[in-house]
């Protein structure tokens, strides 16, 4: 940030103060007791006469329930929202919808469509807990002794040392969400019983 915005942001932080404080109504002396900054501190602050430091903007930002951005007038810093890089593996494409800071891992997957007469890929099993969600086209998957085709807006959860292997229904991609534990967390389902 150049000089002369910090300045500016610096300057306009007295009377943000100020018109914060009087459209909750409360005085300088309610904010003083309810921070621990001194009366004359509040006051040279509001008037511009004291530089505001993280040390006097913290206690206020808590004190009036806002954000400290809000309370100084921050110019915008751009995107802030984390854009995930897809990666391509055993032949489909993974889109990170998480950062893997352990616990659960979520991917929607895109997988493209099996031709006729294409072999299945072969069962495997690891540590885990995986949860399946169709969004369109049709899985297959072969979970130890079953043989299953699941929809768009079906869902399948299995523990993954369960030997499992999955591929396209058909000729056509399948896109699916999973949630991926390496501890075997298991998904939580909420739901009120029926009739409720």
């Amino acid at each position: 940030m150049a000089d002369d915005t910090i300045a500016s942001v610096l300057t306009a932080v007295g009377p943000r103060l100020r018109a914060l404080r009087r459209t909750r109504g409360t005085t300088l002396a309610q904010l003083s007791e309810t921070t621990g900054i001194s009366l004359s501190t509040l006051s040279r602050l509001e008037s511009g006469q004291r530089k505001p430091t993280l040390e006097l903007l913290l206690p206020l930002a808590k004190a009036h329930g806002v954000q400290l951005d809000e309370l100084v007038g921050a110019p915008e810093t751009g995107d802030p929202r984390v854009h995930m890089r897809s990666f391509t593996r055993y032949g489909m494409t993974f889109v990170p919808l998480a950062r893997h800071l352990g616990g659960l891992r979520a991917y929607k997957q895109i997988m493209p469509g099996r031709p006729h007469g294409d072999a299945l890929p072969e069962q495997r099993t690891h540590e885990g807990y995986e949860w399946l969600y169709i969004l369109s086209g049709r899985l297959r998957l072969l979970l130890g002794e079953h043989d299953l085709v699941l929809s768009p807006g079906e869902v399948a959860e299995f523990d993954t040392r369960t030997p499992h292997a999955w591929a396209a229904a058909g000729p056509e991609p399948v896109e699916f969400l999973s949630l991926f534990g390496v501890q075997g967390e298991r998904m939580h389902v909420r739901a009120s019983p029926a009739g409720k």
